[in-house]
């Protein structure tokens, strides 16, 4: 959980005439004040990220990345020492390719000295984008990468967007994804709109047999970035980001402006239902059991018999929705207590056999914790909705910030071991 520049701020340079929006140590000093002064922070966003654009146009004279002077006078392990000190976490961007998305110095053929900059510089993520890269290569750059970050002995957690290249090339390998990166992109970049959210959601319940086998804790898919305080999206549309990126146990990685946010928009951000349905410690991605036209229903399993599910309307008019939790996909116990998680209102109990009933806005969400109250049906087979079948193994703590790669031995980087762009 934490916030990022990106979607919001872009590649905002001008500091002269944009001086409170450009990419710079000033930006990440004001959203890390109000993380902590408003409240963020304690609900659990606690890193502060750079995107793209933050470095200098060139290396320096030690082939060593460099942070804009004039954007970043006090350097980047200064601005580190400015959010460890209240208490949150530093997030930088680089890309495996000869340069970042939007012109700047990539890592390749840097890999174990970038590597050793960002520890150096008490980084605590790396967001490592692919552009300007052959994505044939990944599954060896990416997995190299996530050795030199292991090396340096600083636990910095790994955002790869290794399949969101790859997979237009070759069948991406989730499983070595999954042990290089903490968290990984597979589709593309979110929009402040709704309908890049729509995409977003209908593409992850599309391809959810291939994602939700490889997703736990240390190691989750990651739908993109959270829109909730931007322009694109009403209060019906911001409420259906947050139940489904937490149903989907995504990372919540806000994009926005915290200076200018709505009450409501704060509130959702903030609620500590949604939060805890993201956070629950299984780890376990929701799954789509039910999907009709505009009508879909989601189920994420959680700790202490507990069950999170969404009822999504995509529809541009309200939905009167009725169906029996054993239709559903709550098909394990006999008898659950229900509360509507975004007010925490109890529904009170319900029978799996019981036709459950609530009202959707349009484009909206409706979001329910059910919590079982009664023994397993004798009968109950694993829900199609299970992570798999041994997820009572699953760790219970969150390992966000270990590596899931053994310390492979790596040559040094050379010419041959890339294509040189």
């Amino acid at each position: 959980m934490g916030w990022l520049t990106w979607t919001r701020f872009k590649c905002e340079t001008d500091c002269v005439n944009h001086p409170t929006t450009c990419i710079s140590e000033n930006l990440i000093k004001t959203m890390a004040d109000i993380m902590v002064s408003e409240g963020y922070l304690e609900a659990g966003y606690e890193y502060v990220m750079l995107d793209d654009c933050w470095p200098a146009p060139a290396r320096d004279e030690n082939g060593r990345l460099q942070a804009d002077p004039q954007r970043f006078p006090s350097g980047i392990k200064a601005l580190s020492a400015y959010v460890h000190s209240k208490g949150l976490k530093m997030g930088i961007y680089e890309d495996y390719g000869i340069k970042t998305c939007a012109g700047f110095p990539g890592s390749l053929f840097h890999l174990e000295i970038d590597a050793q900059t960002f520890a150096e510089w008490d980084v605590d993520f790396l967001k490592f984008d692919g552009c300007y890269s052959i994505p044939l290569t990944m599954d060896e750059g990416y997995p190299k990468m996530s050795h030199y970050l292991n090396a340096t002995g600083r636990p910095i957690l790994f955002s790869c967007e290794w399949p969101l290249y790859e997979k237009y090339f070759k069948t991406v390998n989730y499983t070595a994804v999954a042990a290089a990166c903490n968290i990984w992109r597979n589709h593309g970049d979110i929009v402040d709109s709704w309908n890049s959210v729509k995409d977003i959601i209908n593409w992850y319940g599309d391809h959810q047999d291939t994602l939700i086998p490889v997703a736990g804790p240390g190691h989750f898919n990651d739908p993109d970035m959270i829109v909730v305080g931007d322009f694109g999206l009403n209060e019906a549309q911001s409420r259906v980001q947050m139940a489904l990126w937490s149903v989907l146990a995504s990372p919540l990685i806000m994009s926005n402006d915290l200076r200018s946010m709505e009450p409501w928009q704060k509130a959702l951000l903030l609620n500590k239902n949604v939060l805890t349905i993201n956070q629950d410690k299984l780890g376990i991605q929701g799954r789509r059991t039910v999907n009709n036209a505009t009508t879909s229903v989601w189920i994420k399993e959680m700790m202490t018999k507990r069950f999170a599910f969404a009822i999504l309307n995509l529809a541009e008019s309200p939905l009167a929705f009725s169906m029996t939790l054993n239709s559903m996909g709550l098909n394990n116990f006999t008898l659950y207590a229900v509360i509507e998680a975004f007010n925490g209102s109890s529904l009170g109990l319900y029978k799996s056999t019981d036709t459950f009933s609530c009202k959707v806005d349009p484009t909206g969400v409706s979001l329910f914790i059910a919590q079982a109250v009664a023994s397993p049906k004798k009968d109950a087979t694993e829900t199609n909705f299970a992570h798999d079948a041994s997820r009572d193994k699953v760790e219970r703590t969150n390992q966000m910030n270990k590596k899931k790669t053994r310390l492979r031995s790596f040559p040094k980087e050379d010419s041959h071991q890339f294509i040189n762009l």
